[in-house]
Order: structure tokens, then sequence, then C-alpha cells
């Protein structure tokens, strides 16, 4: 499939074609799904550390006077009381209150960094445009690769090549210098694991992969064991568990309403949101525990008895955990962890039990916990 000319190319293209990966198209780009097997690069990262290409990610900068509270309206976060170098999930909300994305968001010296799905990138730029203040400004930072180095070796392996990054704290970032290369780091990622992200010129990406692969516990790692990870540290996939049509309630994302937001409003389908809030959602996105080996996907539905009362939304073989694991939505009445209900899979019924989330625990480097 790497030779199709519609797909967008990454900045490391090239780099990850000499290490020997198999390309994809995943949000219009070619990415590497994996390169010497999933399995093996998904017990990788959780014992080392794994350096995954996600380029093909939104980078933003938002700028002006009140640019925080200006954003405010859009998003269910308290964003005027993040302090420079602070990070918050976030999610970008639908006049109906519906999910069009999430997102990290940063505060930075020069406005607020947004990172956003590569998948509706787009579609954010124009919904932030169009809802935005005319004052406020909309960067798109097309020039900036992002890298993420995942894993408990991570640290231990970057400050080798940038040191002091160890200084930061999960959800806390700053901008380091690499020789004169200006590196945006931010102690965060998509894996349960501790790890960062950073946001690099795209004309030096090369180089830095090159050094961090250059470390012993460094390792390339393709989107499907990015996908088993994530899916074992409880973390949606947005287009697959969220989506317009979810609200962040019924979408287990409650947490990034902030507490002042609760009691003000003011953002986008602010009603429909509080009020599932107070009264609790019809349908709630769970995890579940497979029986047997058979994998349960995207699109299984879910019974309870002859009753349909859920959908699948993410699954596969969980590498850690040693069997499968899923996720997906049910009815509120079926959605507390020990519930044993059956998905059909092929024609045929495969039981599973609704499990709480997270599948492994994190290990991420949070400020002030225990060591």
């Amino acid at each position: 499939m790497s030779d199709d000319t519609d797909m967008l190319k990454l900045p490391l293209d090239a780099w990850h074609h000499a290490k020997g990966a198999r390309m994809v198209s995943f949000a219009g780009y070619a990415m590497p799904i994996q390169y010497e097997g999933i399995m093996a690069e998904h017990l990788w990262t959780r014992d080392n550390a794994g350096l995954f290409d996600v380029s093909h990610m939104g980078q933003l900068i938002l700028s002006g006077d009140n640019a925080a509270e200006a954003l405010e309206a859009l998003v269910p976060g308290d964003i005027s009381a993040l302090k420079e170098g602070r990070m918050r999930y976030s999610l970008l909300l639908a006049p109906d209150g519906g999910v069009l994305d999430d997102l990290m968001i940063t505060a930075t010296p020069t406005g607020l960094y947004v990172v956003v799905n590569g998948a509706v990138k787009h579609d954010d730029i124009a919904y932030l445009r169009a809802n935005l203040p005319e004052a406020i400004g909309i960067n798109h930072l097309e020039d900036r690769a992002l890298l993420a180095l995942q894993g408990p070796k991570a640290v231990e392996a970057l400050i080798r090549i940038v040191p002091g990054v160890d200084q930061l704290y999960f959800m806390e970032a700053d901008l380091f210098l690499w020789g004169e290369v200006p590196l945006w780091i931010s102690r965060s990622g998509y894996t349960g694991e501790d790890g960062v992200e950073i946001s690099v010129p795209a004309e030096s990406v090369q180089a830095l992969a090159d050094a961090l692969c250059g470390q012993p516990e460094v390792k390339p790692i393709g989107l499907g064991a990015r996908d088993s990870l994530r899916l074992e540290a409880g973390l949606p996939l947005y287009g697959h568990d969220m989506n317009p049509t979810t609200d962040p309630v019924e979408g287990n994302a409650s947490f990034a309403i902030s507490k002042r937001r609760r009691a003000e409003g003011g953002f986008k389908g602010a009603d429909r949101i509080l009020k599932a809030v107070t009264d609790g959602p019809a349908r709630k996105l769970v995890g579940f525990t497979v029986e047997g080996k058979m994998p349960v996907r995207e699109g299984a539905p879910i019974f309870a008895g002859n009753d349909q009362v859920g959908v699948m939304t993410s699954g596969g073989f969980a590498p850690s955990v040693g069997a499968p694991i899923a996720m997906g939505y049910v009815a509120a009445a079926h959605s507390q962890a020990g519930t044993a209900l059956e998905a059909e899979v092929r024609g045929k019924r495969v039981p599973v039990t609704v499990a709480a989330m997270p599948f492994i625990p994190h290990h991420y480097h949070r400020r002030g916990a225990s060591k």
C-alpha cells in the first residue's frame, strides 16, 4: 500500500521504509503499522521505550488577547486557569454537545499550543475559525513534525540527548534546545506509560529520530502497537470510541469537564452535557474482558439475553493482558463492572464481562506521587 500516490507522506516517510516498516493508509497519510511485529513492539514499549511518528496530527497555536477564554466557549475545560507549561486534555464540542475531537491544550509563552487528531485536523481548524473571534489567531504548524517516545525507559534515553527533560512531570511541557534545534517537549502520551511527545522542525526530525533510535532502549514502533497499548490503557480513539454522536459523559470523559465549568456552563452543548452529569447518561462507554481467544472487534453487537444493549467500538488481543479485550457502549443499566453480557462475532455469541478501565495500571510520572 505504500506506493499509493493518493496518500500524503510524513517527513519521515523514507526513514520508515529504510527501517523496514509496513505502511498503510491512516488519516490520509502513509503510516507505519509495524516494523518487526505488533506483539514484539507492544511488549518492547511496555518494558523499554518505543518511538512513534505521530506527525499526521495537527499542531496549532491559538494566540491573541483572551484566547483561553474564547476557546472555553468550545471546550468544557478550565483553560484560562492553565499556567504556562501546563497541559489539559479536553474535547472540542459541537453545538449539541457531541464530541468533534479530543485534544491536548498547553499554555505557552506564545499562546495555546493545541494538538488535534490527524483525521479531523482540517475540520477542527475550520470550526475554530468559524467560532472563535476574528482577533484570535490560528497558526497551523505544518512545518513541524511530532514524535512520541513512550515507555518506562523513555526519559532515561532522552536525557542523554536533551538534558533536563527529567525535570518535567506528567502533563507539563517546556522548550528545550537540541544543539540549535528548538524542541517543544511535553511529558505526556497515549500508551499509559511514562514518556514524552516532541514537537520538532520537520527538517530536523530524521536526525532526531536517528539519535533516539541510537539509544539501546529505543526502537521504532508502528500504529498496530500504538492501538493495542492505548486500548490496554483504557484510552479512547477518536472516530471509534468517540464521535459527534457521543457526549463527554457517555464517552467516559466527565473528568474533562472542569469544576468551574460545571458550575458556570457557557460551552457548546452545556445544557445536554450538564444534565447528563446530574442525571447520568442513557448509555456509557465501558471496557470488556473477553472469554476465550477470539478477538471482538469494532461493530460487534452486544446482547443481554435476546436484547441488544450496545455495540463494540474497539477491540483486539492485548499482549500485556494475554487475552482479548474490548471497549464499547452499553445501556447504563448494564454498565456496572462485573456485568456478564455477550458479543456477536460472525454469527456466534462470545461471553464478555464489563471491566473497569484501564486494563493495566497507568505509569505516569506525576508530580507529588510516591516513588
